[in-house]
């Protein structure tokens, strides 16, 4: 008998239930085929092959079946098995579990194991199930939480995955601790698809695809544009605050400039196709670094100068497989909040602690994003897709983690995802509905200035390297505003927001003094809009409530009489009547301060 850690883990609780799937299956359908069941995140599967078809309307009988084993507290156990009597178990006939039944896929697995010398091992769920298994189970089913487990959808699945063996049938199922995490965890996938960027930018006009201009592309419409420009208008000024110069850069280089980065060879599958000029092949930019480098280069500097620190929203073009595009998170081309600092070896550290600062005014001060950490990233042991110099990545990942300590912010390491150049901190962030993302990705890159030549002159006279940091707080406008969409499911703060107010007139005898209150709040810098009074007055309130525009005001008689506006504010239905003087000092006021 195999021997079982104590105490039940998340994994092997969603591990017995797929066997408690199948077993249920097995008692619904005594002829199923049975495929794998593993745990996968937030849950488990099991393939199976029935005749006639698994159906959905099957998952409700089956979880009933499940929680009713669940409470005849069946016990686990496993147990070595020898190739034979592994076969004779999963043969018609030599196995009781399955009614006589022939496992095909099972003595497929154990003709696999046996030829790779694998161990098999057998873990049976009381008298009613046996199955084909390395074990993680609980002790009983008495340990599995009835009531915080569900099935959830049936798809197809090829057997080993492969589309050239038989077509399977999958039914997925989610797992939690308790009954209130697979709650939660269920209203998030429900409210995920509500904000969903893609759903949302095309209800809300901000991007849209064409096929003539190519996969990958994003077309940004006039309101995606004011998100972009207000973003982009916003970052300049606190980099500006922060020490930062702005420089800008072409968007094609020879192909000499990237030999000199190392991204050819090393990056060159990322990279679009070169265009052959007469005088030698030209790229579109995949990074933004090597150009800035050129612009560093092109004046000698003495250590009075450091830091420097060059920013710029830099367009960049990178070629990602069809299969992998989706929406505004994964394109072809993308405009980074991107940044490079030139600094002594003596001032890298203190310089991306700065980083990392920065990067918390953005996420918690700017946008009210609390759930976020850094992740290390470290180079793997296979050390050929790095530049064999240890003394530089051993220096370089000191300084960062240095960095990290002092910045108390939380942060996770990890082996084998640091860049070709030098050790990376991935800005990992989660909107409010747990969905987690890549915001920004900062490394120390030693390499650069030995590849350019990027040196200063120290107080002695002499020359010495520089360290560079790469930064970008922001990542690209456009992955980081997929994420702001499904963060505030459309409704922007007032700052961000492309239209922030919309102004309707009671009936057409109101238009000329509707039109008086929007052309107030438009010289005032505010962006407003008139929507006409040809529909009825509450069919446009609630357009303006779709369209999640921050404000919405009513003018009638009395806010005539008053030179007043009547206020509702976007999710209230409370509404406020105030002075157009009183409204435009707090929406300015609600803009300069960027509340959240």
């Amino acid at each position: 008998m195999l021997k079982r850690s104590e105490g039940a883990s998340l994994d092997e609780i969603r591990h017995s239930l797929a066997h408690l799937l199948a077993a249920a299956v097995l008692k619904k359908y005594p002829e199923a085929k049975l495929g794998i069941g593993p745990v996968i995140e937030n849950g488990f599967y099991y393939d199976f092959v029935v005749l006639g078809g698994l159906k959905e309307e099957d998952l409700k009988e089956l979880e009933a079946e499940m929680r009713r084993l669940i409470n005849t507290r069946l016990p686990f156990s496993g147990e070595k098995i020898t190739p034979a009597k592994a076969r004779k178990l999963f043969s018609a006939g030599g196995g009781s579990a399955f009614g006589g039944n022939n496992q095909p896929f099972k003595l497929e697995l154990i003709k696999d194991f046996s030829k790779e010398k694998r161990e098999l091992t057998t873990y049976r769920t009381g008298d009613i199930f046996v199955d084909l298994c390395r074990g993680g189970h609980v002790e009983n089913t008495s340990e599995i939480p009835a009531d915080a487990f569900k099935l959830t959808h049936i798809a197809g699945a090829y057997w080993k995955g492969d589309e050239k063996n038989i077509q399977m049938q999958r039914i997925y199922g989610l797992a939690f601790s308790t009954k209130e995490e697979l709650a939660k965890y269920l209203w998030q996938q429900e409210e995920a698809k509500k904000r969903d960027h893609r759903v949302l930018g095309e209800q809300l006009k901000l991007f849209t695809f064409a096929k003539e201009v190519g996969p990958g592309l994003p077309l940004w419409l006039p309101k995606g544009t004011v998100l972009r420009e207000e973003l982009e208008t916003y970052a300049k000024k606190v980099e500006k605050e922060w020490g930062y110069e702005r420089v800008t850069t072409p968007h094609i280089a020879k192909e000499d400039l990237y030999r000199m980065s190392g991204h050819i060879p090393y990056y060159a599958d990322s990279m679009f196709p070169p265009m052959k000029l007469d005088d030698g092949n030209y790229y579109l930019k995949a990074m933004n670094c090597p150009h800035t480098h050129m612009i560093y280069r092109a004046a000698p500097h003495s250590y009075r100068e450091l830091p420097i620190r060059y920013a710029e929203f830099g367009t960049v073009y990178r070629y990602e497989l069809s299969g992998t595009l989706a929406g505004l998170l994964r394109v072809r081309g993308f405009t980074q909040n991107d940044a490079h600092i030139y600094c002594t070896e003596e001032q890298a550290e203190e310089e991306f602690l700065k980083v990392m600062q920065l990067h918390e005014f953005w996420y918690k001060k700017v946008f009210g994003i609390k759930d976020f950490y850094m992740r290390l990233s470290l180079p793997a042991d296979d050390k050929k897709k790095y530049p064999n110099i240890p003394e530089g990545w051993e220096k370089a990942v000191t300084i960062i983690r240095g960095a990290m300590k002092k910045s108390g912010l939380p942060y996770v390491e990890v082996e084998g995802e640091a860049a070709f150049y030098g050790p990376k901190v991935d800005f990992q962030i989660k909107s409010v509905i747990g969905r987690e993302e890549t915001a920004s990705t900062n490394q120390l890159d030693f390499l650069a200035t030995e590849r350019f030549n990027l040196t200063y002159v120290d107080k002695d006279g002499k020359e010495k390297p520089v360290y560079v940091i790469h930064r970008a707080p922001l990542g690209s406008h456009e992955r980081f505003i997929a994420f702001l969409i499904e963060h505030y499911a459309g409704a922007f703060p007032l700052w961000l927001s492309p239209v922030q107010v919309r102004v309707l007139a009671v009936s057409e005898k109101h238009d000329e003094y509707a039109k008086k209150v929007l052309t107030e709040l438009k010289d005032a810098g505010i962006r407003a809009e008139l929507a006409s009074s040809d529909e009825t007055l509450g069919k446009r309130i609630r357009e303006s409530q779709k369209a999640k525009i921050p404000y919405t005001l009513v003018v009638g008689d009395k806010e005539i009489y008053n030179n007043s506006v009547n206020m509702r504010i976007y999710g209230k239905e409370a509404t406020d009547e105030l002075s157009i003087e009183k409204l435009a000092e707090r929406l300015l006021d609600e803009i300069n301060k960027k509340i959240a």
